[in-house]
């Protein structure tokens, strides 16, 4: 037996970490770093139905001298059936398809291990099967389980015994604490209280690593135990590639051979220049995809290139339209291949941001479609390239954040919701004993990994199949999700293609349709025609003035006032526009400079001459991620391996900001040997820091304007039919009323729910809307679909009679439909409500089509008041908003200074009146609350305020409805907006007992 107290004595199979969810308190940091402390040169890392920490556990080990060997601990609920044990990468590959069955079918595992062919497994003590091992088969054995061995059949099989020492939680001082955090993690696991944990589903709290020496004393009586054990762990070994830059693990060859690969890329770009370029391409752009294509092939990017067209070709096929975006716009490749729409060469796109020498990973496309597409461009990827097991979709970790930890605690220690809340909100100090429990907790176990998500649009295409890396589950979209997320993956060489959904593009498809049904001898617009859509004046005149409500991102309120601010009325200053917004840029401080440079050319002066030369565009400031690049290269003289550091910490994407700190000494260095002040150098580098909030690629906001002209063009030329669509996507940064409003301004005839018009989805007529039956409150599906069904079938209806004849619904669902006035066709809503009571009294669904007609006794009712001021209320109530204008609602003496008049009362104190459209909650630097709000006024224009602490905590927002403003006109850069200093929100009225006359207000 070996001395004690020596290097690599300890010896543990089965320990695991907190991606052994809702089990482990340990992170794989925390793991290794015990294990290093107590002695241990290996260690098996053996997670609980869960492979989320191998990768990482493998990639860090070295770094604590620790050998890494991995596999899984299969178990029930709690109840561990055996452990394997991965003797090499194929036997992790063995496991990982075990483990992915059941998940995916949810099938239980037996108390027998299957005949695996590189995997060792360890079966506990108290298994209760009664057969031979196999060669690769033991039985482990606790310390606890020591006594109980002579009076066992094992005592003559020792040579099949193996130390099994499980390792949960911390040891020494801080184990009553980390077995306290598990035993809450299993009550929230089991939905139940922390009294009432089955023990039978709690770990044992001497499930921790030992002191060195202490786990030989147990077993100094059986040597052959510890021998069979370092036996088992020196057999084992597990090997990945982690090393930085690491070699991509992608799918490597699309179709036959690399060589043919080449040639058919090739043969695409050529296809593709007359469509892009004309039948006569210029020499710089032969010259540039020459270039391209060799760096392409050198880096052997080939496939990803060919996988990205396979898809999009497919999706051109379907008639789905789709937006690439990324920095995969700066490659004149993707523009032939049809991957993007942005033209390279027309914006100058730097194609060292995308890919370079020094660049190790594959390039990246944001692929966005329409949601309602993007389910089968998965189900195409899956059957296309996922044959042998190689297309996973992306994981994500949803983690414990404080005020989800402090909900499911308190749930746990039996405390009432309001309760609950109380403690969210008070201080720990101020709290009872169990209140500070549950913070103290908390704070533990914030950042603790709770379950799997699946990324938003990840996709993994492997050389390998994804079983050889991960297990996967299976969540209810029916596509397997890996254990791990895009950090871990990116550090194996896993690189993901980005199949994203966006509601936008669903608007353009949409409305292209729409077109085609209200316009039908219109000839069809070509969306992709976006040369001409970036010179049309009309476009930019409504760019110029900020009139793009409905139109992606540029209609939110901090677009418009940029917008505004820099005065565009061009493509490239509305490129320029959707990356200046981003934090990256404001957050430095270059927002200003750069709308000043913009404004007022004699401040452009003012840059480096360097800057200057390097950013003519941008006239000296950095905007996109490129120019970091640029300046990096050229100003401080880094070289593009260097570079492509900063682009790495800039894209988020990475640990930590390492990147940034490997290169920082060595650009002061070259600053200084050139010449420039630290001072200057200082000052870049701040503004180099500050684009890890995430500045865009050139290329990506380019995506974003071509995205934002297309919609502009259906905005400017098809409004209503633009207007629908957008609607019946789900609307945008605004609510689905002021899409309506947008409508109206536009000279649509609004019209509510019809059962004769309407479908389910808002529909138009010439110019006139009818917004869709779905959009009324509490209508149920079925209701709608046997509306539409019988419509369909035999015609529209001719009377309340002939409805209630031919439709079968219940008083609760027709009272819905009158009230939001979809019988209005049938006569005035009082009387119609009167006879559905009449018909249907007792509330007896009716029965439909029977053998004879027996008509609806008509009732002589005597004339019945009505306002028309009633069907607003009813739609409010039914729709969330009135058709008619809210300002019909309130009772106003005048309307106050509209929003075009305030270049007329700038500096002065105004009083407005503006129905809210939006807010922005916000802090100062001093963390009081601000807000800034978006109204529209009595003419439906939008009106502009901000409001500073001491006004927002005097005068709060009160929700919908309509205020009166008063406060100081301001000006920026053309810009106006009111500084509120006193707001109040003034009552609808209450038609209650108009009979008599009497109309008072109520607090609406």
């Amino acid at each position: 037996m070996p001395a004690e107290g020596g290097r690599g004595e300890l010896m543990y199979l089965n320990t695991h970490t907190y991606y052994s969810f809702k089990y482990g308190t340990l992170s794989e940091e925390d793991l290794l770093a015990t294990a290093k402390k107590s002695g241990l040169s290996e260690c098996s890392l053996t997670d609980i139905n869960s492979t989320a920490g191998c990768l990482n556990f493998i990639r860090l080990a070295p770094k604590f001298d620790i050998r890494p060997i991995v596999g899984i601990d299969f178990r029930n609920g709690a109840r561990q059936q055996f452990v394997g044990i991965a003797k090499n990468n194929l036997g992790f590959q063995e496991l990982n398809e075990y483990l992915s069955q059941h998940l995916h079918e949810k099938l239980d595992f037996p108390e027998q291990a299957p005949a695996f062919k590189e995997v060792y497994v360890v079966y506990p003590f108290t298994s209760t099967f009664n057969r031979t091992l196999h060669e690769n088969e033991f039985l482990g054995v606790k310390p606890t389980d020591i006594f109980k061995l002579p009076r066992t059949p094992w005592i003559d099989q020792l040579d099949q015994l193996v130390i099994l020492q499980t390792v949960s939680f911390e040891g020494g001082e801080a184990n009553k604490i980390h077995f306290n955090m598990h035993r809450l993690l299993r009550s929230i696991d089991q939905n139940t209280l922390l009294s009432k944990l089955s023990k039978s589903e709690e770990g044992n709290p001497n499930d921790v690593m030992y002191p060195v020496g202490t786990l030989f004393e147990y077993y100094k009586d059986y040597p052959e135990i510890i021998v069979n054990t370092k036996k088992l762990l020196k057999n084992c070994s597990i090997e990945f590639q982690f090393q930085d830059p690491v070699n991509h693990q992608n799918l490597k060859v699309y179709g036959e051979s690399e060589t043919k690969d080449i040639e058919k890329i090739t043969q695409l770009c050529n296809e593709g220049l007359p469509y892009r370029y004309g039948a006569n391409p210029k020499q710089e752009i032969l010259d540039r995809l020459k270039m391209e294509l060799d760096l392409i092939k050198t880096k052997g990017f080939v496939s990803y290139f060919l996988i990205n067209w396979d898809i999009l070709c497919y999706a051109r096929k379907k008639g789905y339209y789709y937006v690439g975006r990324g920095s995969g716009a700066n490659s004149v490749v993707a523009y032939l291949l049809r991957i993007t729409d942005v033209d390279p060469i027309d914006l100058n796109l730097y194609f060292e941001r995308f890919i370079n020498l020094f660049r190790q990973n594959p390039p990246d496309f944001d692929i966005d479609f329409s949601w309602k597409d993007r389910d089968d461009i998965t189900r195409y990827i899956f059957e296309r390239f996922g044959g042998n097991g190689q297309v996973a979709l992306l994981a994500t970790y949803s983690t414990f954040q404080n005020r989800a930890i402090i909900r499911e605690l308190g749930k746990v220690f039996g405390l009432p919701p309001h309760e609950i809340e109380k403690v969210s909100q008070t201080a720990p100090q101020d709290l009872d004993h169990i209140g500070k429990l549950i913070h103290r907790y908390g704070q533990r176990l914030i950042d603790f990994p709770s379950h799997l998500s699946i990324h938003a649009g990840g996709v993994l295409i492997a050389d390998k199949p994804i079983h050889y890396f991960t297990a996967t589950s299976l969540p209810p979209k029916g596509y397997p999700v890996t254990h791990f997320d895009m950090i871990v993956a990116e550090d194996v060489g896993l690189f993901k293609f980005d199949i994203l959904s966006q509601r936008g593009l669903g608007k353009i498809r949409d409305t292209l349709d729409v077109i085609k049904h209200n316009c039908p001898d219109d000839p069809e617009v070509d969306i992709h025609n976006f040369k001409s859509f970036k010179d049309d004046p009309k476009l930019n005149n409504k760019l110029r003035n900020a009139d793009a409500i409905g139109c992606f991102y540029i209609e939110s309120p901090a677009m418009r006032m940029l917008m505004k601010k820099l005065q565009i009325d061009e493509y490239l200053g509305l490129v320029a526009a959707s990356s200046i917004i981003r934090p990256g840029v404001a957050k430095s401080g270059m927002m200003r400079e750069y709308i000043l440079r913009y404004r007022y050319p004699e401040r452009r002066k003012e840059a480096h001459p360097i800057l200057r030369d390097i950013m003519p565009d941008t006239y000296g400031v950095m905007v996109y991620q490129e120019d970091v690049i640029k300046v990096a290269h050229l100003f401080a003289k880094l070289d593009l391996g260097e570079a492509d550091m900063l682009r790495r910490g800039m894209s988020g994407k990475y640990r930590s900001r390492d990147e940034f700190l490997k290169v920082k000494d060595k650009f002061f260095q070259n600053c200084k040997d050139l010449g420039h002040t630290y001072e200057l150098s200082a000052e870049i580098w701040r503004q180099i820091e500050s684009f890890a909030g995430y500045a865009f690629a050139k290329g990506h906001s380019a995506s974003y304007a071509v995205e934002s002209y297309q919609a502009l063009y259906l905005k400017t030329y098809y409004p209503l039919e633009y207007m629908v669509a957008v609607v019946n996507n789900g609307g945008g940064f605004y609510r689905t009323e002021f899409y309506i409003h947008e409508a109206r301004m536009c000279d649509a005839q609004i019209e509510a729910p019809c059962v004769n018009h309407s479908e389910a989805l808002v529909v138009i007529y010439g110019k006139t809307i009818y917004l869709g039956m779905s959009m009324v409150k509490d209508l149920n599906h079925h209701t709608i679909e046997e509306i539409l069904t019988e419509r369909e079938k035999n015609g529209v209806f001719l009377d309340l009679d002939d409805f209630l004849d031919r439709v079968k619904i219940s008083l609760e669902q027709i009272k819905l439909l009158v009230r939001v006035g979809a019988l209005r066709v049938f006569g005035p809503k009082k009387d119609i409500l009167w006879q559905v009571h009449f018909s249907l009294g007792d509330g007896v669904v009716k029965s439909k089509n029977g053998l004879f007609h027996v008509p609806i006794k008509q009732w002589t009712l005597p004339p019945l008041h009505h306002d028309n001021r009633e069907d607003a209320f009813d739609e409010m109530d039914l729709l969330g908003f009135p058709l008619c204008s809210p300002f019909d609602l309130v009772e106003l003496e005048h309307h106050g200074v509209l929003s075009k008049d305030l270049p007329k009362h700038e500096n002065r104190r105004v009083e407005m009146y503006g129905y809210l459209v939006t807010i922005k909650n916000t802090g100062t630097s001093g963390g009081k609350r601000m807000n800034f709000g978006t109204f529209i006024d009595y003419e439906g224009q939008f009106i502009d305020t901000v409001h500073f602490p001491s006004s927002a905590a005097r005068y709060p927002f009160r929700g919908r409805g309509i205020y009166r403003l008063i406060g100081k006109v301001v000006e920026e850069f053309d810009f106006y907006s009111l500084e509120v200093d006193k707001m109040e929100k003034i009552n609808f009225i209450n038609l209650e007992d108009e009979s008599k006359g009497m109309i008072r207000a109520v607090s609406s």
